[in-house]
């Protein structure tokens, strides 16, 4: 068997819901129904196979070839299989994500992996806002998995976060980590004002000295036991985290937001 395989025809003009094909979807399906499946753009309904030509038939493998960046909702609610992905991705990648694996070449756009629960997120690209939180109104974002980031991301970066890792290699955006509950957010890169805004718990494992808000306490140098453990279970993963482990022998610990709960805390590599 080989990986069903959809690649775009040409750029519609309107953002296109990609929601409809996941594996749960289209397994048992042949080719011609699947074609057959209408997409929502703009107003109009456009079919797949209008969109798409479509080749192979394992629907638990799904690759998207020549994608852009209006392709919408790619991944939404997958709950096994695997999605990869060729080129930019539009908003709400692996939105509300159970279980599977996404990989994408390009940039991807706003509330990549908001509300995920579980399952395994690889973007190259650089990332728009909102990376793994809550969408507007809901009170928890990302609640498990791993989401892996080559490239920068946007603002909010796990806002509302509840649970899970995100690994960033870039820079992050301003207010990276606010209002978390729990999980570990750890960025190589730079990063912006307000970290940690409001947080309740969680870790901000950081590269850089960040510019910390004046309700973070400094709790001194400290060697932490499970930091080894935590570096080690990124071993199997390929990225610059995998080789890591060496640069956190030693940590500066804040905890706060100390106008919240003031159970988090941000270990800056020394």
């Amino acid at each position: 068997m080989s990986a069903l395989t959809f690649t775009l025809k040409y750029q519609p003009k309107q953002r296109v819901d990609m929601s409809l094909l996941v594996p749960a979807n289209l397994s048992g399906k042949t080719v011609n129904e699947i074609a057959d499946l209408t997409l929502q753009s703009g107003k109009q309904q456009i079919s797949v196979g209008e969109l798409f030509n479509i080749s192979g038939d394992d629907t638990q493998n799904i690759t998207i070839n020549n994608s852009f960046g209006k392709l919408d909702f790619i991944g939404k609610e997958l709950d096994g299989g695997t999605i990869t992905v060729t080129g930019d991705v539009g908003a709400y990648l692996g939105m509300g994500m159970k279980f599977g694996e996404i990989k994408v070449s390009g940039n991807v756009g706003l509330y990549a992996a908001c509300e995920m629960k579980k399952g395994y997120l690889e973007i190259s690209g650089n990332v728009g806002d909102f990376l793994g939180a809550a969408l507007p109104g809901n009170k928890m974002g990302m609640k498990g998995g791993t989401i892996l980031i080559k490239g920068n991301v946007g603002d909010r970066a796990g806002d509302h976060m509840r649970r899970g890792t995100i690994l960033i290699e870039g820079n992050a955006g301003e207010y990276c980590g606010s209002r978390m509950t729990a999980g570990t957010i750890a960025v190589m890169g730079k990063t912006g004002r307000y970290l940690g805004y409001a947080m309740r718990r969680g870790t901000l494992l950081l590269w850089k000295q960040p510019q910390l808000p004046a309700s973070f306490n400094d709790c001194g140098a400290h060697t932490l036991g499970f930091l080894p453990l935590l570096f080690a279970s990124f071993k199997n993963r390929n990225s610059k985290f995998a080789d890591a482990s060496s640069a956190f022998n030693r940590v500066q610990r804040y905890a706060g937001d100390m106008s919240e709960m003031g159970r988090g805390e941000v270990l800056v590599r020394l």
